[in-house]
């Protein structure tokens, strides 16, 4: 079925609308997903304050051309999705989580991270970067780790004065 021209202009506006209001847009191949699993995606996405759209091919190369983004735009093959959000790597993160679990049927093909394009595997990369939580964890355990290590040192010592 066609989709007619004001359709295609409120596509385009919300496309360009959240590639120009997004730290980040992953582009996303969703072939082979089932709709089930497409609908449940969705619901968890959005629940994280991530946004999920698909749009055709030439709506999103009219609105990127648009854009001003920098760089080498990345293939578009297959079904094409647009992931975006207000948080700078949550998009891709949560699709790349998905991307586990739906093996072959759904996949980060690249996306614009900071005003450049990037390509799958730099958008692979940012999404492999733990949460801020982790982040924070892992730097608290990295400074307590020293003085850990130093009380341990002065417990065996003190034993081996008490022998």
């Amino acid at each position: 079925m066609a989709v007619s021209k004001d359709k295609k202009k409120e596509i385009y506006s919300e496309v360009a609308d959240a590639v120009k209001a997004s730290p980040s847009v992953a582009f996303v191949n969703f072939h082979g997903l089932p709709v089930a699993e497409t609908t449940a995606m969705r619901k968890a996405l959005h629940k994280k304050g991530i946004s999920y759209k698909v749009a055709k091919k030439t709506i999103v190369k009219r609105v990127l051309a648009d854009s001003g983004v920098s760089g080498v735009e990345p293939a578009f093959e297959g079904e094409l999705a647009l992931v975006y959000g207000d948080d700078l790597i949550a998009p891709a993160r949560e699709v790349y989580a998905f991307q586990k679990t739906y093996k072959d049927a759904i996949r980060i093909i690249g996306g614009i991270f900071e005003g450049r394009y990037m390509d799958q595997a730099a958008m692979t990369d940012i999404a492999e970067i733990p949460s801020q939580n982790v982040l924070y964890g892992q730097f608290v355990n990295l400074i307590n780790s020293p003085i850990q290590q130093f009380v341990v040192a002065l417990g065996q010592i003190a034993k081996k004065r008490e022998v």
